[in-house]
């Protein structure tokens, strides 16, 4: 396993002595990379280079926006499997659906207007789309449950706690409500 993080000059190190080499010789020393959604912007050329067997989203709710930068870049990966792993409810968001299918399986689900047609459906007919398109999901998206982590987690408590405003909030909080423009926009 490889790990893919740090400054610029340890990132350049890890590309130039571990991830490229690796990536084309069978007795490479790493099968597994670890990274962050922001290394994978950083260092977007270099990972692009690699011909991955397999790209694991943890956090898929990142991507289901198909528009966002992240979104872009992790799309045009070479890959052969994709899997999407999220702690967060997928929600009945035809268009958002069709984001997460779409990185999925591209070849299938390319056509976002198509797909828009489904929005129309009302009722129960929505529902029903909404459903079998989570079923298509499914294999390919792990979803993690507090319950299945944590079977001893204590109730949640909640606890709200006052203190004073500082000297700056107490203008700001002043001008807001005298409607006071120049010191909110620092030119008194």
């Amino acid at each position: 396993m490889a790990s893919f993080h740090g400054t610029k000059e340890e990132r350049q190190d890890i590309i130039q002595n571990v991830l490229l080499p690796g990536a084309y010789h069978k007795d490479r020393s790493w099968d597994v990379l670890v990274t962050t959604y922001e290394v994978c912007l950083l260092e977007k050329f270099a990972l692009l280079k690699i011909a991955w067997n397999f790209l694991i989203i943890d956090e898929a709710h990142r991507i289901k926006n198909e528009n966002s930068l992240l979104s872009q870049i992790i799309r045009i990966y070479n890959t052969k499997c994709r899997l999407l792993i999220t702690g967060t409810p997928l929600q009945n968001n035809l268009h958002e659906l069709w984001a997460l299918l779409n990185f999925l399986l591209p070849d299938v689900f390319s056509d976002p207007e198509l797909f828009e047609t489904y929005s129309n459906a009302v009722g129960d007919e929505k529902q029903d789309i909404i459903k079998q398109l989570h079923a298509v999901l499914r294999p390919f998206m792990l979803r993690r449950l507090k319950s299945d982590v944590v079977q001893d987690l204590p109730p949640k408590k909640e606890l709200t706690v006052f203190c004073k405003l500082t000297r700056e909030q107490i203008v700001t909080y002043k001008a807001v409500l005298r409607n006071n423009v120049e010191v909110l926009n620092g030119t008194s």
